[in-house]
């Protein structure tokens, strides 16, 4: 009985390996890269979901936003333009990263969709600033933040930068309000709380 039972088993075990073998190998690997691609897009699309959101080329008016090259801009002009008669109306942007302050251009058919990128706004009150430039600050929750430096890279953001130096060395109380766009984070402005304060 033993002996047939083994023999049975070592039946079944060959008869399996050899199904598995006769499977077509392109069937096998071509299934695993569909899997491997699903998983990959599905994973990418989620990222960068939160990120932009599309919107149509012709409704963007000044002062709203654009991804420009990978950057999210701040739009200074819009035209709208037609090209012939039986051309289709196009939107000239003019626009300036608001993290850089770099001017960029684009042009698009009004009826497509461009991305805008999803721009968020935080104030915190400032606890420290040290002379590394690193700001410590407290949001609404009492959470703290020693990650943000000061405002750097344009003009307006080293002016920003000592305006917040000298209300901090005055012993004055202030907010600041953190811009979040893209991955990117910068001071942005600065409001005195507490005027009278010594």
């Amino acid at each position: 009985d033993a002996g047939a039972s083994l023999t049975s088993f070592f039946f079944v075990k060959v008869g399996l390996v050899d199904v598995i073998r006769r499977l077509p190998h392109h069937f096998i690997s071509s299934f695993v890269k569909m899997s491997d691609h699903e998983v990959e897009t599905f994973e990418s699309a989620d990222a960068g979901a939160s990120l932009t959101y599309p919107q149509q080329a012709g409704t963007v008016r000044k002062n709203g936003f654009l991804v420009i090259s990978g950057r999210p801009c701040k739009v200074v002009d819009v035209s709208t333009s037609k090209t012939g008669k039986h051309g289709h109306a196009k939107c000239s942007f003019t626009a300036v990263d608001i993290f850089t302050n770099k001017k960029y251009e684009d042009m698009c058919p009004s009826s497509h969709n461009v991305d805008v990128p999803v721009i968020i706004r935080k104030e915190y009150a400032v606890i420290d600033v040290t002379e590394e430039g690193i700001v410590s600050m407290m949001d609404d929750s009492n959470n703290v933040r020693d990650d943000m430096f000061l405002p750097k890279g344009t003009d307006e953001s080293e002016k920003l930068a000592l305006l917040i130096q000298q209300t901090f060395a005055d012993g004055k109380e202030m907010a600041v309000t953190v811009l979040k766009a893209m991955g990117e984070e910068m001071i942005n402005s600065m409001k005195i709380i507490n005027e009278g304060a010594k």
